[in-house]
């Protein structure tokens, strides 16, 4: 995949507006009763870039960032500031936060996810690009040491424990993430004068599957 392990400048995400996607076909029989069925296992996130933006610097930067990936050519890294940890927002991350799995003597790799619950229904989202050093794991409730008894890719989310944990253990995480993005968009319209009255340009992003 064309992707840069980079991330869009925090300070410019922040106040950006954007969230989840669904798709959902709705068809409507005879009878006035409805079959729904998706497409998509997942959701896909968008966002709006250029709602962050208070000056004329940040234009600078966003337009430097923006020709650097070659506008949607490269992937990147967004910080989704509604939704990056693995705990809730206002907690501290810790090592038994998300079930990632359940040892069986063998399995020595566990991809990190993140659990949605309401109701009683769950959405596990796959997290395939955590932020570095900020992962902790923990087997059967024992926290472990990343180097000693296991490795992370950043790049792609999956742990990989130097010995498997045993059959019948829970496997946890905690971790804070970034959403793998690019730009919807070949074409980036700034005007200052427009910009100092308080218009700012649009600049979507979207979400990739990686």
């Amino acid at each position: 995949m064309q992707f840069h392990e980079v991330r869009f400048p925090t300070a410019l995400s922040f106040g950006s507006i954007g969230g989840p996607e669904r798709r959902t076909d709705v068809v409507t029989l005879a009878s006035g009763f409805e079959e729904r069925n998706t497409p998509w296992a997942h959701s896909r996130r968008r966002y709006d870039a250029g709602i962050g933006l208070r000056s004329m610097d940040d234009i600078d930067t966003l337009i430097a960032f923006f020709e650097a990936r070659r506008g949607q050519m490269y992937g990147f890294r967004w910080k989704d500031w509604a939704d990056f940890k693995s705990c809730k927002p206002s907690a501290q991350v810790t090592a038994t936060d998300q079930v990632i799995g359940t040892g069986d003597g063998v399995t020595t790799e566990f991809g990190l996810s993140k659990a949605y619950v309401s109701g009683g229904a769950v959405y596990a989202r796959p997290v395939a690009k955590p932020v570095a050093g900020s992962v902790l794991v923990a087997v059967d409730g024992m926290a472990l040491e990343e180097g000693t008894d296991f490795s992370v890719d950043v790049m792609t989310g999956v742990v990989s424990f130097f010995t498997s944990p045993s059959a019948g253990v829970s496997v946890t995480a905690g971790f804070e993430f970034d959403v793998p993005v690019r730009f919807d968009t070949d074409r980036i319209q700034t005007s200052a004068a427009t910009f100092q009255a308080g218009e700012v340009p649009d600049v979507p992003v979207v979400e990739l599957r990686v």
